[in-house]
């Protein structure tokens, strides 16, 4: 499990969907959560760097972990993931400060997101966002919280990594598109569907 945190967190840093010291991963082990140290840099994961507390109770580890602790316990209580990673795509976190929802235009965007929402909180971190974050994970496998960042969920933490790469990469397709201007050419069959899903 170490080497996988260590894997992840490295692609996550090297492709710069994390800072130095920014986001967080965990991974769920029946009612026990292995997740990232407080502060943690992902891009060099150490065994200390890896906390294991209670899904649904405090205990002494509770100190170490990630602030967002909070947001990771209640998204595994009202979903079927068992691996999440949040992270902060630089240009996803700017789209979200102009629209509702991320609807990819390119193709594997297109396909494996088909939209994601940008969710709003008063509090953009911790456990004020709990509860909306999960509860748009019950529908949806990535959402943004607004000028924050994305938490994704996935059954092992490679693929919730997916979702969070396809996402960054659809929104720098968007920026480009939209940096060209003009109008660009749909190549989707039934294109008009992606806004409903």
């Amino acid at each position: 499990m170490l080497e996988e945190f260590q894997r992840i967190g490295r692609d996550l840093f090297l492709s710069g969907l994390v800072s130095s010291h920014g986001g967080n991963m965990s991974v769920r082990m029946g009612d026990r959560v292995l997740i990232t140290h407080r502060g943690s840099p992902l891009g060099q994961i150490t065994a200390e760097d890896i906390v294991e507390t209670g899904l649904y109770d405090n205990d002494s580890n509770i100190m170490l972990a990630s602030s967002e602790t909070p947001v990771h316990r209640t998204i595994y209580q009202q979903t079927a993931g068992l691996a999440i990673v949040h992270a902060h795509p630089k240009v996803a976190v700017a789209l979200s400060l102009f629209e509702d929802e991320i609807i990819p235009i390119d193709n594997e965007g297109s396909y494996l997101l088909h939209k994601v929402p940008v969710i709003s909180s008063e509090i953009a971190s911790g456990t004020a966002m709990a509860g909306i974050v999960a509860e748009s994970l019950q529908k949806y496998k990535i959402t943004m919280v607004r000028g924050h960042g994305c938490f994704a969920i996935g059954q092992v933490l490679e693929e919730a990594w997916q979702w969070v790469s396809c996402l960054e990469e659809s929104s720098l397709v968007i920026y480009y598109a939209r940096t060209l201007g003009g109008q660009t050419k749909e190549f989707r069959k039934n294109a008009d569907q992606y806004k409903k899903w």
